[in-house]
């Protein structure tokens, strides 16, 4: 790709090792063997004040005396000598560098180093990869851009890996015979190059099947979106690692949305917009990046399993249970072909017990397989066993899943029951045979779990967002959010109501006569509220009194709520029974609004039932998260109540998240708690809205 701007660093024609050294082991000098050994196409150079020729070509004292002006500079210095070297490179006319080091000098002066050597190349407009990373290696070209040396031959695949951690990188990139890559960078602390640009770059290449990310965090927000955005839109699975999930925000909260989000809400969000396959540990993302760059792709239908223990085949469903993996149903003509092959007792069904007497075992063990692969409703097939190399039995479970990959062209692994046990040699066979090697029963149901919701979502319709009110009503809530007088409730209802979302009638009232009147004209029976400045929760301070069916009722509520917390009071109508649950708009400094959608009531912050959403989307969409959600059964009836409207529900979520996706840049957080999900429809009764105290700049009319 000579056009894209990583080009010259990803797949330099030349390459010029500064630092390059004849002592074995260091890292100029495996810099240049690994290279040679690799077959790289291009032209080598080596860099060194202190050698005339190394390993019997000539050497050069400095960057200037190159004969060519090199595409890719590997700094394989000291700390000590990194900005000299950066500096003498660009000025030699490099068009990209590799920068090793830990860019840290004890004693350094204000900006310390590696400020000093990121500004040095965006001055120069000069890709880098670190500093403080490992490199990388482009399998596809044969470019080994990094010092250290796999314990055995890489050989190329389909995945790509891009890495903030440079031992992590290590571990998969050179360290793991099961995955093939065409290429892993490990971008350190990414000084002018960031994931988004090596995911850019990533998704342009033919070979690139599944890209893996292991991320700490994201630097350039609206390139990483590009980014997801174009790997959805060209199918391309992604594999996130991403650390920092313990939710420990840094602020307090307003509402209770905002204590609800934590600081990973943004990425739950982000990853769950695009199809991001999110992963706990790089167990998990060895397997599920192999088995979503499998050649034969995920197909319709589920997982079949084959095992020979009755009690490992026990253990796979209850895990499976645990990861949400799918489990087919076989047909009735597999289910007759299984019984003529298995011997006495052992039941045609999946998950699979094929070890009966042990009489012809590899030939039962590779019909069965094969007829349970080759059912409609297989998508994938597990061999589990605890292979051992030189042990009869796992040889002839590999041959048996060999046999299944090579007559059904669907993705076959084997599993390790027990992830400890030694087989490099059926690992490697089985390679050879397109069989993955999945480490632990838990890993690979997980893995499929993953790869089986990945094919779901290639599937979803587009986004039809609901639309939102007239150009006029969002100019004006738009100049209204922008003034710094505070929002009450009424208004923030009035703001829902106007994006469609179902609210109850309401007045104001600051008398006791004035509630009494305002209950009449609401309609009894109603709800009395306090309407003080200043209350976020009106529930901790006894400012709400429900099901007031009279004009006496309501006046000694209002007697008692002015006599504690003012004479300002909402009267509005009571929403019918039904089930409280809550939405919520909260502002993410580098993504933007996030919508929130879970359980209500008093108790949100105690459940944390919820799932997060990237604005604006449809019901469809919403009804998805909705029925992730703990209480999700309390909406379909719980103990012979009726079912709620969760349709409504979920159009209230997506008319919410246009609403954010409107004006959201003026809104720091909102909560619509408790919204009443009945079987008459979705009712938010109460609403809390914190405007921005430094909101995005925008034309009235949204452009």
């Amino acid at each position: 790709m000579p056009s894209h701007r990583l080009a010259p660093l990803l797949e330099p024609a030349s390459i010029a090792v500064v630092g390059a050294s004849p002592r074995a082991g260091s890292a100029g000098q495996t810099l240049l063997a690994l290279n040679r050994e690799a077959g790289y196409a291009g032209k080598l150079y080596a860099v060194n004040p202190n050698h005339a020729e190394i390993d019997g070509g000539p050497c050069y004292a400095t960057p200037a005396e190159l004969p060519v002006a090199p595409d890719l500079a590997i700094l394989a210095v000291a700390d000590a000598r990194l900005e000299t070297a950066l500096v003498q490179t660009i000025e030699r006319g490099a068009r990209a560098a590799v920068i090793f080091g830990g860019v840290n000098l004890g004693g350094d002066r204000d900006p310390p180093l590696a400020a000093r050597l990121a500004a040095i190349a965006r001055e120069a407009d000069l890709p880098v990869c670190g500093g403080n990373g490992m490199g990388f290696y482009n399998l596809d070209r044969g470019i080994r851009a990094s010092f250290i040396r796999p314990p055995y031959d890489t050989r190329p695949g389909g995945l790509t890996l891009i890495s903030h951690s440079g031992s992590s990188w290590s571990a998969l990139s050179t360290n793991d015979q099961r995955l093939g890559f065409n290429l892993t960078i490990s971008g350190g602390q990414e000084f002018t190059v960031t994931a988004a640009d090596y995911l850019d770059y990533a998704l342009g290449l033919p070979s690139t099947r599944t890209v893996g990310l292991i991320l700490e965090t994201i630097r350039d927000p609206q390139r990483f979106v590009a980014a997801l955005e174009k790997a959805a839109g060209c199918a391309t699975p992604l594999v996130a690692l991403k650390a920092g999930r313990t939710p420990q925000s840094a602020r307090m909260a307003l509402s209770h949305s905002g204590a609800i989000a934590g600081d990973d809400a943004a990425y739950e969000a982000l990853f769950e917009r695009y199809g991001v396959t999110r992963v706990a540990t790089l167990d998990d993302m060895a397997a599920t990046m192999a088995l979503l760059s499998h050649p034969a792709g995920i197909g319709e239908g589920a997982l079949v399993s084959t095992h020979d223990s009755g009690f490992e085949r026990e253990l796979l469903i209850d895990l499976a249970t645990d990861a949400g993996t799918a489990l087919a149903g076989i047909g009735a003509p597999t289910r007759a072909r299984l019984g003529e092959l298995l011997d006495p007792g052992l039941e045609p069904v999946n998950p699979l017990d094929a070890w009966g007497t042990g009489r012809d075992y590899e030939v039962v063990f590779t019909e069965t397989f094969c007829a349970l692969l080759a059912d409609p409703a297989a998508a994938v097939g597990f061999v589990c066993h605890s292979p051992r190399d030189g042990h009869p039995l796992s040889q002839a479970w590999a041959r048996a899943a060999a046999a299944a990959a090579q007559r059904v062209h669907k993705p076959v692994a084997m599993v390790a029951n027990h992830s400890w046990t030694r087989h490099p040699a059926i690992t490697q066979e089985l390679r050879e045979a397109g069989v993955l090697m999945i480490e632990g029963t838990a890993c690979g149901l997980r893995a499929a779990a993953s790869a089986f919701a990945y094919r779901d979502f290639t599937k979803r319709p587009t986004l039809i967002p609901p639309a939102g009110p007239p150009a006029a009503t969002r100019a004006r809530w738009r100049r209204r959010l922008a003034q710094p007088a505070p929002f009450d409730e009424a208004e923030a209802l009035a703001l829902l109501g106007d994006y469609g979302v179902s609210v109850p009638a309401t007045q104001r009232a600051d008398s006791r006569k004035a509630a009494v009147a305002a209950a009449h004209t609401v309609g009894l029976p109603v709800a009395l509220k306090t309407a003080a400045g200043g209350i976020h929760h009106k529930s901790d301070q006894a400012g709400v009194y429900l099901g007031l069916g009279d004009a006496g009722a309501v006046a000694a509520a209002y007697d008692s709520i002015a006599a504690r917390l003012g004479p300002q009071v909402l009267v509005a109508a009571m929403a019918p029974a039904g089930v409280e649950m809550s939405l919520g708009v909260v502002r993410d400094a580098q993504f933007g609004s996030l919508i929130t959608i879970g359980a209500g009531g008093t108790l949100i912050e105690l459940l944390q039932d919820r799932r997060m959403a990237m604005p604006p989307f449809d019901a469809a969409y919403a009804l998805r998260l909705i029925k992730r959600l703990t209480a999700w059964p309390l909406l379909g009836g719980w103990r012979g109540r009726a079912g709620v409207d969760v349709d409504a529900f979920a159009d209230a979520a997506a008319r919410l998240s246009v609403l954010a996706g409107e004006l959201g840049g003026h809104i720091a957080e909102m909560d619509v708690n408790p919204l009443i999900v009945s079987p008459a429809g979705a009712v938010a009764v109460d609403a809390l809205l914190i405007t921005s105290s430094k909101p995005e700049v925008c034309s009235d009319d949204g452009e």
